[in-house]
């Protein structure tokens, strides 16, 4: 099992800067989403990221995808990185720090509205 690799909220804000192509995902499952996200991120919930990836096609293996979760304490963003290291994507990293850690250093954070996953 390869070790998963990480990233700090200061390495993000400039991996964010930069733009670039970058997949970066809130993995938080339904029972955990409270409707916020970074900016720039999208919603795939843990749950349905090997879906997400073989129906959509929308990452590629080399593709740079971030994932991240709630907070330090949350185990979700290192079992998606690990789950999509599994499936072959080579370049992943999880944002230990979280929705918390993002908050806490000032950072934005979007309000979404909290539809029901179909």
């Amino acid at each position: 099992m390869a070790k998963v690799k990480t990233i700090s909220t200061e390495q993000l804000q400039q991996r964010l800067k930069q733009g670039n192509s970058l997949h970066f995902w809130n993995v938080l499952t339904d029972g955990y989403f409270k409707g916020e996200l970074i900016p720039g991120s999208r919603r795939v919930p843990l749950d349905t990221i090997a879906r997400e990836v073989s129906d959509t096609q929308s990452a590629m293996k080399g593709d740079e995808i971030i994932v991240y979760c709630g907070g330090p304490t949350c185990p979700q963003s290192l079992q998606a990185a690990q789950k999509l290291t599994d499936l072959g994507y080579t370049n992943v990293k999880a944002y230990e720090g979280g929705l918390e850690e993002w908050k806490n250093a000032g950072n934005k954070i979007e309000r979404v509205e909290q539809a029901s996953a179909a």
